[in-house]
């Protein structure tokens, strides 16, 4: 089992950055892929990003490419996804996940934290 906890959500102004931070206990990370989805009132959950076992690919989602960097840090077990140029279209909550495949699809990522929610004013 793996236990994923984000922090680092917030309020932001448009144009403003945030840096969310996802750690995990129970099994180290390095063993999976890790992602960020996100999911806005009345929407359907959507990818944002992915990172694989290795660190060296990632995938960003077309709406937050060259504006957002997930990265891995195995030695704390984190994860974190670096928010910048925020837009009020990029107000959800925020879900990190772990997956040993190395996908977008969330209905295939076995393990889920509690989500943090982002809200960017405009």
């Amino acid at each position: 089992q793996v236990q994923l906890v984000e922090s680092g959500g917030g309020l932001v102004q448009a144009g403003g950055s945030l840096r969310l931070s996802c750690a995990a206990s129970g099994r180290t990370l390095s063993s999976y892929a890790m992602g960020w989805f996100r999911q806005a009132p009345g929407k359907e959950r959507q990818f944002v990003a992915i990172v694989s076992r290795s660190g060296f690919t990632r995938t960003y989602a077309d709406s937050v490419q060259g504006r957002f960097t997930i990265s891995r840090d195995d030695a704390k077990n984190t994860v974190y996804l670096q928010m910048n140029s925020l837009k009020p279209e990029d107000t959800a909550v925020y879900y990190c996940a772990a997956n040993r495949l190395y996908t977008s699809s969330p209905g295939q990522y076995d393990y889920w934290g509690q989500g943090t929610q982002v809200t960017v004013s405009s």
